[in-house]
């Protein structure tokens, strides 16, 4: 694609459709303002996928774009027709402006404070030390080991910045295999592929996770612990599968290897509360609302013990993935729009959903969903269709037997983290691909095997535990 087309395309598109006639779209009694909110859409779609500006940049955009054409307190300009049949209703600026500081904006804050103290007082490196003793020096239990340990980092962490620190512990082992032993692959590949799996396991692993949670309230609110009864057990059958497919693909020819990780545990006072901060959050995370707070208060917890203590100062601060919270903000808001001027529910009820089979609407979704996954970001993909699956399971009655709404909602969530095919895919994989030791193809050929399996795992899973009324 020719570089200006990048540019051209996302503005000239929204302005087509915003100068369209009400008349020309498919949608029986849409109203202006959910034509704008159309445009404003396909802005967020285009520019995510063709990235003219960075992506968190374009949430911005969204929310603003939000405040000066469909709300309340939005330019006078926009409001003329205000009190006609086909205007429709205005959102309210507050709610709006609300979505950055969405609770699931203060979980995610929660979850980097954590990460920054432990890997500040090197918790991260001085566990990854202490899990790995027992998998001894045999190649393919060295990499199980490494996979576990990436992929229960990346259930409380960033999943770029484990990678990160998991390469960099590997780089002189990854150096011991010869230049053409297929272990220096399977070294380099297991650990992102842990990474993008291991985040499915709890709320705050990754943003899809988040994003979700927005849409799982009321009768379908799934709490933190409830998340990792099921997601938990998915990233463990995935491991397997991963750590098993990875072996048989690139079976080292190295029999031993030796990981020497020299680090140990720090003793200072701030150390110790780290340590029963990081310990004391996850339990009450676990422990649902047996004591009274959901996973949003708690998250706030780390957040002002480390601030009280020093643990994290001003310096850290700005260290924080600001972006991601961003990115998530702009989701958020686009998910209001869609939800609160009915244009989601207009959408899907011009469809009849109905005459298809379940089963292929759940396919169909997820699938959508993984191949849009691995060519953009997985929080821009959540971002996009989460709105549309939300309202789509709420009016298909089909689906209820199969968990309805939240079936839908989870095995779509899914497959966005499961996205992996190509270094382009997620931060992890391009990590490793910049080690030199994991080309394209090598990526590819693990990513679509476990990203069709996954897909299928998540239903089966769902449905079972909505079968024995878990969830949904």
């Amino acid at each position: 694609m020719r570089p200006y087309l990048k540019y051209i395309i996302p503005t000239l598109i929204p302005l087509l459709v915003l100068l369209m006639p009400l008349s020309a779209f498919p949608f029986e009694g849409m109203t202006i303002i959910q034509q704008r909110v159309i445009a404003i859409f396909l802005l967020a779609a285009l520019c995510w996928v063709f990235e003219p500006i960075p992506i968190y940049a374009t949430s911005v955009v969204i929310i603003v774009l939000e405040l000066l054409l469909v709300s309340n307190k939005s330019i006078i300009f926009f409001r003329l027709d205000e009190g006609q049949p086909q205007f429709g209703e205005l959102l309210k600026y507050n709610d709006i402006m609300a979505t950055f500081a969405s609770p699931i904006i203060m979980l995610f804050l929660g979850g980097f404070f954590l990460a920054m103290a432990a890997t500040k007082y090197r918790l991260d490196v001085n566990l990854a030390r202490v899990l790995l003793k027992p998998f001894g020096q045999n190649p393919k239990y060295v990499m199980l080991g490494l996979m576990l340990i990436t992929a229960t980092f990346s259930m409380f962490m960033s999943n770029t910045a484990t990678t990160a620190m998991m390469l960099s512990i590997l780089t002189p082992v990854i150096a011991v295999f010869g230049p053409k032993d297929p272990g220096r692959i399977a070294f380099a590949l297991c650990i992102p592929v842990a990474a993008n799996i291991g985040g499915i396991g709890t709320p705050i692993g990754t943003p899809p996770n988040a994003i979700a949670l927005k849409y799982l309230v009321g009768d379908n609110l799934i709490t933190f612990g409830e998340w990792m009864a099921f997601g938990v057990p998915f990233v463990i059958v995935m491991m397997a599968l991963a750590w098993f497919l990875i072996g048989f693909m690139y079976q080292a020819e190295q029999t031993t290897i030796d990981l020497n990780i020299k680090s140990k545990f720090l003793k200072t006072p701030k150390a110790m509360i780290v340590y029963v901060t990081f310990a004391g959050t996850i339990l009450l995370w676990l422990m649902g609302s047996a004591h009274g707070m959901n996973s949003y208060t708690v998250a706030l917890i780390p957040v002002a013990v480390f601030s009280l203590t020093g643990i994290v100062n001003k310096e850290d601060l700005k260290k924080i993935s600001w972006d991601v919270l961003w990115l998530v903000s702009g989701g958020i808001a686009l998910g209001l729009a869609l939800d609160k001027t009915g244009l989601a529910k207009l959408m899907v009820d011009s469809i009849p959903f109905d005459q298809f089979s379940p089963y292929v609407v759940l396919a169909g979704a997820a699938l959508l969903c993984l191949l849009m996954a691995n060519f953009m970001s997985h929080t821009a993909t959540a971002n996009l269709l989460m709105p549309i699956m939300a309202a789509l399971g709420s009016s298909m009655a089909s689906l209820t037997p199969l968990g309805g709404e939240v079936t839908l909602i989870l095995v779509v969530t899914f497959a966005a983290s499961l996205g992996m095919s190509l270094p382009i895919s997620t931060p992890p994989n391009a990590l490793a691909h910049a080690t030199g030791n994991v080309q394209s193809s090598q990526m590819a050929r693990v990513g679509v095997v476990l990203g069709v399996s996954g897909v299928l795992l998540s239903f089966v899973m769902v449905w079972a535990l909505h079968t024995v009324g878990h969830i949904g």
